[in-house]
């Protein structure tokens, strides 16, 4: 006598159909906002960062110093080529940091820019750290918030510190010298009016020899789309709608790099 048994049977594995997802569009996010995503940190990877370490746990395949990193989808970009990008909202912090082995992983305040902070700082030893009293360091960090537009146009931030900061300068001064002709005269349009290349280049000083950021200016934003997109993370931005998590920035190659 055949025994009879409760397992349900399974369909075998295969791509459902894109239109039995299209019914459902969106379904599963209705209590979530930006705050609940980890927005993607992109930053320029260099000889010591451990994704380009096949010993390391960190490793991603095929990423070399040069190339630009996405810390949440894992993708790599070729640093010669570059990615097009939206800036959308820019901000300048004081982020005051535990030497590793002492943090938790994390920055242990963030200051305004207009903290008298700095005031209270020495620069000290080798690492070239700003160093309050009690042993923290400040980093005087410029954050571009961006809509990368390679492939699916998502949102992102660039953090820009050190020498860094005279790239960041730029950038600004790039965006703020374009003058469009309106109806009542010349006028500044929004940052995300225009897109940019950013590509990595080799730079040095007496210190050494590292990677870091090139912006270009390509022209202006031809897509509704993507202008909407931009406008919307620039809304989120300005009423503290999105989630950011500075991780723990001082890892092998950030304590060897020469500035």
């Amino acid at each position: 006598m055949k025994q009879e048994t409760n397992l349900v049977k399974r369909e075998k594995p295969g791509a459902l159909s894109t239109n039995l997802f299209e019914q459902d569009r969106d379904a599963g996010f209705q209590n979530m906002g930006q705050e609940d995503f980890a927005l993607p940190f992109l930053k320029v990877l260099v000889q010591l960062s451990p994704e380009v370490n096949d010993r390391n746990a960190k490793y991603v395949k095929n990423a070399t110093p040069g190339m630009i990193y996405n810390t949440v989808t894992n993708e790599i970009y070729d640093g010669k080529e570059g990615i097009d990008v939206l800036p959308v909202f820019y901000e300048r912090k004081l982020v005051e940091w535990q030497d590793r082995g002492d943090s938790q992983g994390k920055p242990v305040r963030i200051h305004d820019i207009s903290s008298d902070i700095m005031s209270t700082t020495k620069r000290e030893g080798s690492d070239y750290k700003d160093r309050l009293p009690n042993g923290n360091y400040i980093e005087n960090t410029a954050n571009h918030y961006i809509i990368k537009l390679n492939g699916v146009p998502s949102p992102a931030l660039i953090s820009m510190k050190a020498t860094q900061l005279k790239v960041s300068r730029k950038w600004n001064s790039m965006m703020m010298g374009i003058k469009l002709e309106g109806k009542n005269g010349l006028f500044t349009p929004p940052t995300y009016s225009h897109i940019y290349k950013l590509k990595t280049i080799q730079m040095s000083n007496d210190k050494g020899t590292w990677f870091g950021w090139d912006v270009t200016k390509t022209g202006p934003i031809q897509s509704s789309k993507d202008y909407a997109l931009a406008k919307g993370f620039a809304r989120d931005l300005s009423k503290n709608r999105v989630r950011v998590e500075h991780s723990e920035p001082k890892s092998t190659e950030d304590k060897q790099l020469p500035f």
